[in-house]
């Protein structure tokens, strides 16, 4: 553990510093909360409406896990501990494990497994190693912390490519409308458990609970399809973000300085899952079609 947490590899690759700082920065954005929340949505409403939901709640399953370790395991990142490690982008939080790592692990190999095309798997494979290199040589992780988040992403991932058929089937047999109940008890229950629990885990609760309340409501009443020419796919996906821009930016703005601030925050992600999974669908199905 010693040698996966030495600053030695960090220090020999800032040496490269400032010239590989605008390549490694922009390849640590493809691992950067604001992307996904471009890019789930695009799987989503644009490509495959089966993979792009199981991707979100993945990659949110992920999230959960990632901050709940983070604030259980509480490691500090390299600068802090080694004045030779240059902090080249902002980070919060502790360091074990790496969510970019761990992102970057069950997206890109559950998007490379389910398409199963040769250019997609090379470009999974590239990202796959180099979001987490970026993230070394930024000065943000120990090699630990990269070790750390493929692990668990591995782990994460094989776990869901068993379980999500099982679970779909189950869902179907027993009607997914019974589930709206269970969902919205355990929303508010969640909500209880995570309020102590520091802002990051908090965020990834609540758009796990929105998203998957929001999955089953599509699926009962809404049923869009993304069999559509490329016009409307786009306008589909301007109208979307347009709507999560909405939600995201003004609810930070309207609820900023408001108590009890976990609260808000709960119901500002609650509703941008919510708004991904079955909102903006429902606006496709009526009026984008």
């Amino acid at each position: 553990m010693a040698l996966l947490s030495d600053t030695s590899l960090i220090v020999w690759l800032q040496q490269f510093s400032p010239t590989l700082d605008l390549p490694f920065k922009l390849i640590t954005s493809l691992g950067n909360e604001s992307f996904f929340l471009l890019f789930l949505p695009f799987v989503y409403w644009c490509i495959h409406r089966r993979i792009g939901s199981g991707l979100a709640i993945l990659f949110l399953i992920s999230a959960s896990v990632n901050a709940i370790a983070k604030a259980l395991i509480g490691m500090p990142r390299p600068f802090m501990v080694d004045p030779s490690v240059m902090q080249l982008a902002a980070a919060g939080g502790n360091g074990f494990p790496s969510g970019h790592t761990q992102g970057a692990m069950v997206v890109w190999s559950y998007l490379a497994v389910r398409f199963k095309k040769t250019w997609l798997c090379w470009t999974a494979g590239g990202l796959i190693f180099l979001i987490p290199l970026s993230r070394l040589y930024l000065g943000v992780h120990f090699p630990a912390d990269l070790a750390g988040g493929y692990m668990i992403g591995g782990l994460l991932v094989l776990t869901f490519f068993k379980a999500e058929r099982p679970v779909a089937e189950k869902i179907e047999k027993h009607s997914p409308v019974k589930s709206i109940p269970v969902l919205s008890a355990a929303t508010v229950v969640t909500a209880f458990l995570v309020k102590d629990q520091g802002p990051y885990v908090i965020s990834t609760a609540a758009a796990l609970m929105g998203t998957s309340l929001g999955i089953v409501l599509e699926r009962c009443w809404i049923g869009f399809k993304i069999n559509t020419g490329l016009a409307n796919r786009s306008a589909r996906y301007l109208a979307g973000i347009g709507g999560l821009l909405v939600i995201y930016t003004g609810l930070k703005i309207g609820c900023a300085g408001m108590e009890p601030a976990w609260l808000f925050r709960f119901a500002r992600y609650s509703l941008v899952g919510l708004w991904i999974a079955a909102g903006a669908p429902f606006l496709f199905h009526r009026f984008i079609r």
